[in-house]
This record gives C-alpha cells, structure tokens and sequence, in this order.
C-alpha cells in the first residue's frame, strides 16, 4: 500500500472519553487502520481488542498518520496534547472536534499553521450514540482543500457540513445551535419540576411536553423570514401578551415551592422590551434588543 494510500484508510484519535471512542470504534469498524492515544491508557482496552494501535505517546499518535482527530473537552486540553506533539505536527491535518468558542478556534489554527500543519474546526451535533448513524452530522470549517481530502473520513463519523474557510464558523454555527438546544432543554426540566410539584409525574407531563416542543419548527420558519425583513409588527403576537402570559407562569411557580428564578429572568427580558415602547410589537423584537446588548 502507498503512502497516499494509507493516508486515506488510516487515522488517529485521541482523546479516549464516550465520544473519542465511538468515534474510533466507528473508523475500526468503517475498516480504517486506527491509532489511539489517551492520557489514561486503560481507555484504549476494548479498541486495542479490536484492532487498534495503541500509540505510547500522543508524539507517536500524531506521527503514525497524516488525519488527527481530537475529541478532548475543550481548545486548552487540545493545545496541551499538541504542544507535547510539536516535532510531529508538520504535514498533518487535525480535525479538532471538542467544544469552544469560535475565536479559540482561529487560534489553535493559526498556533498549527505555524508548525506546518493543517487544522478542521468540528462542531458535532450528535451524541457518542449518533456517531457512525445516518442522519447525524456536523459542522466543518477551515481549508476547503483540507476538508475535501478528508471528507471521506469525516463522513464516517457523521454527516459533514461544511460552512466555509473561516476556522471559527464551524464552532460559532455548533454554539448558536446549543444556546438553542440548552435553554429549551432547561425550558422543559423547570416544567417538569412544577408539573410534579403539583403531583403530574415526568411521565405523565411527557406527550403535552413533546407537543409543545412540536410547536417550535413552525414558530422558527414562522419568524426567521420576518426576522431577516425586520418586520416585527405585532399582528399575530405582542410583546405585552407574552409579558402577561409569563407573569402567570411565574405567579404559578411561586405557589408551586419552585425555583421562579427562571421565569423571572424571561418577565424581566420582556419588560424592557416593553418599557422601551415596544409593546404592541412581536415577540421577534427581542432580537434586536438582545443585539444591543
């Protein structure tokens, strides 16, 4: 076999935690040759009994192939293991796909490029379960020529979308998807706790819980047009109905004995809105409010 050959059947990952490994797992069982390296070897075990190489360094991890996946929990753990491997780096691509912000993104890619060495920023949108499922994806940015060349290896992890040359898009495109996810997720857990402070299990909360979450697609491709046009007329909603449908919630959190310092924050968000003059317009005005700030 060539070296372009093996180039493009081999890779190594480190960082061993559930997502490194199911990441590995999926490339040993895509049919790559697999190198792994994590600071607590043990991780490695079950690959290695698979068929993985074992790397004795994260020096060795990076010099046994050309494509380096990091799955480690933010840049700063990233720059640690790298910095250990700077004699290797030359040559080599790293898809760095841990979480951080867009801006550390552009730095670690700019610190590698010194040293020779291509980077991929990666935001994967699935947890350790989703990797090797049709379906999942996650976000790319960074050299185009780099991420053609490794496509075919990103997209046995997942779906690859890729969001242009800028390091940072990939990671800002990722993060702007989890302030979503989050405060939803945060959204139905604090229901959650009312319903059963009023003696309605989480199971039986359950089907109301997903209607409501079925609401959102629609209320998104609602919104976004407007949004774009900044069209916030308040023809269908107005900032002072929200304003007085959260302040009934609130109300209902005190009595329940819960925690109101969630509702609270969403009353105080609305009421500046509203004492700005903003009253009688749509909810979507909020977004430029939150711009302002």
């Amino acid at each position: 076999m060539s070296v372009e050959q093996r180039s493009k059947s081999s890779v190594t990952v480190i960082g061993l935690g559930p997502m490194g490994r199911a990441m590995a797992g999926a490339f040993l069982d895509a049919g790559y040759a697999v190198t792994v390296w994590n600071r607590t070897a043990g991780r490695a075990d079950e690959l290695v009994a698979r068929g993985a190489e074992r790397a004795p360094s994260a020096e060795a991890a990076v010099a046994a192939n050309e494509l380096v996946v990091l799955s480690l929990t933010d840049y700063d753990a990233a720059l640690a293991v790298l910095g250990s491997a700077e004699p290797a780096l030359a040559g080599k691509t790293v898809a760095n796909l841990g979480s951080d912000t867009p801006e550390r993104a552009r730095e670690v890619a700019g610190w590698l490029a010194e040293r020779g060495a291509g980077h991929l920023t990666g935001g994967v949108q699935v947890p350790p379960s989703g990797i090797g499922s049709p379906g999942s994806s996650a976000f790319y940015s960074g050299p185009a020529e780099l991420f053609e060349r490794h496509r075919a290896a990103l997209e046995v992890l997942t779906g690859a979308d890729y969001r242009g040359e800028d390091p940072g898009l990939a990671q800002l495109y990722y993060q702007i998807q989890m302030d979503l996810f989050w405060t939803s997720m945060v959204g139905y857990l604090h229901a959650t706790a009312i319903a059963e402070a009023n003696g309605i299990p989480a199971e039986d909360f359950r089907p109301y819980a997903v209607s409501t979450a079925s609401l959102l697609p629609g209320m998104v491709e609602f919104y976004a047009p407007r949004i774009t046009a900044g069209d916030h007329r308040g023809d269908v909603d107005r900032l002072t109905m929200a304003l007085a449908s959260i302040e009934h919630v609130r109300h209902t959190v005190e009595a329940s004995g819960v925690d109101g310092a969630l509702p609270a924050l969403l009353a105080e968000t609305v009421r500046r809105g509203v004492e700005a003059g903003n009253g009688g317009a749509s909810l979507s005005t909020l977004v430029e409010q939150f711009r302002r700030a």
